[in-house]
């Protein structure tokens, strides 16, 4: 037997004016509009009839893509969204529309209104390894433009004294023409000097005196910056809406805290380790070993060798649980890498050779197929850096000399003896 289950609701207007089923999901209620909304813009299809169809598929969008309005409308219909205060929240059809392309206003270049929103601003906050492994509030202090409070963003000491700036008709540019030359002229575009771009002037004698008529004013912005314990060098902090205000823009930016972390004298981190360079004597290499190392939170850790360990130049070895803590986990922790280099003495006097001799291991006998009575002893010394390449140059310019003496003709003379 095959059982289907339809979706009962109480009316479907607005599944008709997107063109879908009552059962429809989330992503077709979005690809249905994207296509009927942008099919019936304004900017796009200007007439009577395509501004009600945009206005009507909006709204059903506004309603269906809302959990609990789509449960409201598809119970009791759309007057209950009426009456209980579902009628649209403040925001028109151009609103959601520029909110469904990521707040760019109309998708098409044009006209239609648009949300505008100012530029994100970022700060390099350094901080210190033990800032990160701690965690720690820094306060950071910032001056950001903010709309007058006198005249309320108006620039003007009366109310209504504003009036669209006559020399640039409210353009906020003006067009200058130079003359070059004969029958040459350039055309140049400026920001208008009177309102200084913003399209609106106000009377010098009616000037806010607060702000002198320019609608803003500074203000000395102290933010809490919350570093949390694992964060990495370049992560990210945001304060939504903490940029430059300005009375046409809608929306201020974000104040973006980018963390620079500092060098340290003696950890490397990489990833949610933490790397250290240790050197040690050849005999606690071999006989072992026990060093302190202060860790990032101030404890003092006494890191020792397992009896009977042997140490090797270059090797490394690790504290599990004492690396940097993981972002949102801080009680997950990395390793700490000890890279050790072990220091050799220079030289050994005889007695010495002789204990050490009795008390390491032999070292295995090589059968050598030639002998020794016929080869050449050679003793080893320090290498020299670039010791063989002169020697090389060296060669080569006696050779070249054999060269240029030879090629220059005719019998070399000889000796004669009488």
């Amino acid at each position: 037997f095959s059982f289907f289950f339809l979706t009962m609701v109480r009316e479907t207007k607005f599944y008709d004016s997107l063109g879908i089923s009552p059962d429809a999901s989330e992503g077709d209620i979005k690809k249905a509009y994207r296509k009927m909304a942008i099919l019936y813009h304004p900017d796009k299809n200007p007439t009577a009839e395509a501004a009600e169809k945009f206005k009507e598929v909006t709204r059903a969008y506004e309603v269906l893509s809302d959990e609990d309005m789509r449960k409201k409308y598809d119970r009791y219909g759309e007057q209950a969204l009426e009456e209980g205060g579902g009628g649209g929240g403040g925001m028109s059809a151009h609103d959601i529309f520029s909110q469904f392309f990521g707040g760019g206003g109309s998708p098409f270049g044009g006209g239609g209104p648009r949300e505008s929103r100012g530029k994100d601003v970022g700060h390099a906050l350094p901080v210190s390894l033990e800032d990160l492994y701690n965690g720690k509030v820094r306060k950071l202090a910032l001056n950001k433009q903010i709309i007058c409070k006198t005249c309320d963003g108006s620039g003007s000491k009366k109310k209504g004294k504003t009036s669209t700036c006559g020399d640039c008709r409210g353009q906020g540019i003006r067009i200058v023409v130079r003359q070059l030359g004969p029958g040459m002229v350039q055309q140049m575009q400026t920001t208008c000097p009177t309102c200084k771009g913003e399209g609106v002037a106000v009377d010098p004698k009616d000037r806010c005196t607060a702000c002198n008529g320019n609608r803003v004013a500074q203000e000395k912005k102290v933010l809490e910056v919350n570093v949390d314990k694992g964060m990495k060098h370049n992560d990210k902090i945001t304060f939504s809406r903490e940029g430059d205000q300005h009375p046409d823009i809608k929306i201020p930016g974000d104040v973006i805290i980018v963390l620079q972390e500092k060098k340290h004298e003696r950890f490397e981190r990489k990833g949610q380790d933490l790397y250290m360079k240790k050197t040690i004597s050849l005999v606690e290499a071999l006989c072992g070993f026990s060093f302190p190392v202060q860790q990032l939170d101030g404890r003092i850790l006494c890191v020792k060798s397992q009896p009977g360990q042997i140490v090797r130049p270059g090797e490394s070895k690790s504290i599990p649980g004492e690396g940097m803590p993981r972002h949102r986990n801080p009680f997950d922790k990395g390793c700490m890498v000890i890279e050790f280099e072990v220091e050799l003495p220079d030289t050994l006097s005889p007695e010495q050779l002789a204990v050490i001799s009795k008390v390491l291991p032999q070292p295995a006998k090589r059968d050598m197929d030639f002998d020794i009575d016929d080869a050449e002893e050679c003793y080893l010394h320090d290498a020299t850096p670039g010791a063989q390449a002169g020697r090389d140059r060296s060669r080569n310019a006696y050779d070249e000399d054999e060269d240029e003496d030879e090629g220059h003709g005719g019998q070399r003379a000889q000796c004669v003896h009488q």
